[in-house]
């Protein structure tokens, strides 16, 4: 079995090149563009994706092994979802402080103990958008200060519970499924941050 390297730089067999990019749809908070690029095999065709500045997840850990959860209307699939605190980051901001604020501002938490867990791509197929994911402990209640269009309950369950939850469907955000998933990994010992 080989493995492939992931680097496009030593794949220049499956690399697309850019030949042209416009810009389609400017809003304030995505952008979405048009880009003509060249096929390996010489063929000129298009990609239309997302511009996105990317977002941070925090997975809040109390001590007593709950977590912090939410649940948040969306409105693109019209329904309230269960999802761990997250958020965009803002220009030149770093992902770190951008977690911190986030938490501090969606839930009223703060917590003295972060630490970096994995960075993921949700929809690369149509959007660059990276979450960076971070295990927040050390909790300490607080107010929150929600934004002025941003409306969320906060709750806290077992972490024991958050595969459950998944496994049965009442959970299927996908930055909330991988937390989960990371998670139970990290208290049960099988993988190290």
């Amino acid at each position: 079995m080989r493995i492939l390297d992931l680097e496009p730089d030593q794949n220049p067999q499956l690399a697309e090149i850019k030949i042209d990019s416009q810009s389609v749809y400017q809003g304030s908070f995505l952008q979405v563009e048009k880009d003509t690029v060249k096929l390996p095999d010489g063929k000129l065709v298009t990609r239309e994706y997302i511009k996105h500045p990317g977002a941070v997840v925090i997975l809040p850990l109390f001590d007593d092994g709950s977590v912090l959860m939410e649940r948040q209307f969306r409105y693109p699939l019209n329904q309230v979802f269960i999802e761990f605190p997250a958020g965009k980051i803002d220009p030149n901001e770093d992902s770190l402080a951008c977690a911190k604020r986030e938490l501090r501002e969606e839930t009223g938490y703060t917590a003295s103990e972060w630490q970096f867990v994995c960075t993921i791509h949700n929809a690369i197929a149509y959007a660059d958008e990276h979450l960076d994911i971070y295990l927040a402990r050390g909790l300490v209640a607080g107010d929150a200060k929600l934004d002025e269009e941003e409306f969320l309950e906060t709750f806290t369950v077992p972490a024991s519970e958050l595969l459950e939850w998944v496994k049965a469907g009442k959970i299927t955000d996908v930055k909330t499924v991988i937390g989960a998933f990371w998670l139970d990994k990290l208290l049960n010992q099988e993988w190290n941050l």
